[in-house]
């Protein structure tokens, strides 16, 4: 008898817990949400080329002119066309933050680097500031201390002038 309860319970757990745990069902779907139909195999390919398209695109962005050098070539152009054709397009170069965008669209690899880079020219700045406040600083306190020293020796000069014969 106690075989035969062993034996059920058993493959119960594998029929239905074990199945459970090695493949869990997902959990149903909202009662207010619409499943939407299937695509068409023709309106599967057209929203793949346009995810293609938008991917490279994206690329072309990130890493620049070296993937497509014709297109960068007819902006000059026509850049050059609106600016009078005078040869000063100059390159305008990224800012700090265009750089940061670039640099965290291409993942923690890229943003470490330009974050380093961030970090030394702003310390490098703050650096600079504080060398020349002390500088200033020690250039105030010799003149203080010359100021201090010129007049005790021209008070010591005036007591042994009254000191003298009266």
């Amino acid at each position: 008898m106690k075989l035969k309860v062993v034996w059920r319970k058993v493959s119960d757990y594998v029929r239905y817990d074990l199945k459970e745990i090695a493949f869990p069902s997902s959990l149903p779907d909202p009662p207010h949400f619409k499943k939407r139909r299937k695509l068409t195999l023709k309106e599967r390919y057209l929203v793949l080329k346009e995810a293609s398209r938008l991917y490279a695109a994206s690329w072309v962005r990130d890493i620049g002119p070296e993937l497509r050098p014709n297109d960068y070539k007819k902006k000059r152009e026509i850049e050059g066309e609106l600016d009078g054709g005078n040869g000063n397009g100059k390159e305008k170069e990224p800012s700090t933050l265009e750089d940061l965008a670039v640099a965290a669209r291409g993942g923690m690899e890229t943003l470490r680097p330009a974050l380093q880079r961030v970090y030394m020219t702003r310390a490098s700045a703050y650096k600079d500031a504080l060398k020349s406040f002390i500088q200033g600083y020690q250039e105030g306190i010799q003149q203080t201390m010359e100021k201090t020293k010129d007049s005790k020796s021209s008070e010591d000069t005036d007591a042994s002038n009254s000191k003298g014969p009266t």
